[in-house]
């Protein structure tokens, strides 16, 4: 098994099922944080199905918003519920197809611990936002923070040891403060602060939180599709008795995101 192989997003509705309804949660808190005012030219790099790209949409009134992504099923998905002035492009976070200094805002959601190089996204966003623009991004904390994942992993680590060596907390060191406030700062970003959102992730019964683990999509998606049947029964099983449970059978959890801005140094006045 190796660790690209199970980092495919391709479909947006098994991502919804999966992580989609709890990433717009985090979208919304996020974009709350921003504060930023009405009538920006925003850029959303690595918009998957468009959760962040619509809550741009929804509360910033902003003069145009664009959506980039790699996946052509994912702009498929995200162009089906396209709010007004939003458009979608197909297209590498790590060399974007767009001008110096086009945007006011580049923002990116849950997307920069799967390049190859975030570093050099994080540098193209600093190149194509305008002087004094915000760059600003947020991922999930995967260490410690993301508990349905936190508690899969040491789960699937209980069954099969192996299973350490693809533990997204473990594989994600970028998923953390220091390394993302670095990240930034290399960019030649300044002003740059680094916040949790903590949103709740509560699951109506244990079949709400096991079933998106089968579609085979993402790290842990495709860990459960690699098992044999007999493997993912003990993993299903060994998760059940460690999730807490309510007496309705709901499974209260929480999930942290770490969010980061920062702004391109504006032109000095001559």
């Amino acid at each position: 098994m190796t660790e690209q192989r199970f980092d495919s997003w391709a479909t947006g509705d098994a991502y919804e099922l999966y992580m989609g309804r709890w990433s717009r949660l985090v979208a919304d808190e996020f974009v709350a944080w921003l504060g930023c005012g009405s009538g920006l030219r925003w850029l959303d790099v690595g918009c998957g199905t468009g959760a962040l790209t619509a809550t741009v949409a929804a509360r910033c009134r902003p003069r145009m918003v664009m959506g980039l992504e790699r996946s052509t099923g994912f702009v498929v998905s995200a162009r089906e519920a396209a709010p007004a002035r939003a458009s979608f492009v197909v297209a590498d976070a790590r060399s974007l197809p767009l001008g110096d200094a086009v945007f006011d805002a580049v923002v990116s959601g849950l997307v920069l611990n799967f390049l190859p190089s975030p570093d050099a996204a994080v540098a193209e966003a600093a190149r194509v936002v305008r002087p004094g623009g915000l760059v600003a991004a947020y991922v999930w904390d995967y260490a410690e923070g993301m508990a349905f994942l936190r508690r899969f992993w040491d789960a699937a680590i209980v069954v099969d040891p192996a299973a350490a060596a693809l533990d997204e907390g473990r594989r994600f060191p970028v998923c953390r403060p220091d390394p993302l406030h670095a990240l930034w700062t290399k960019a030649g970003l300044v002003d740059v602060v680094v916040v949790p959102i903590d949103v709740s992730t509560v699951f109506a019964d244990f079949a709400d939180l096991w079933e998106p683990f089968l579609a085979g999509q993402g790290p842990a998606p495709g860990y459960v599709a690699a098992l044999a049947p007999s493997g993912r029964d003990r993993l299903r099983d060994t998760l059940r008795a460690t999730v807490p449970t309510r007496p309705d059978g709901s499974i209260p959890l929480t999930a942290r995101a770490w969010a980061i801005r920062g702004r391109r140094p504006a032109l000095a006045v001559t």
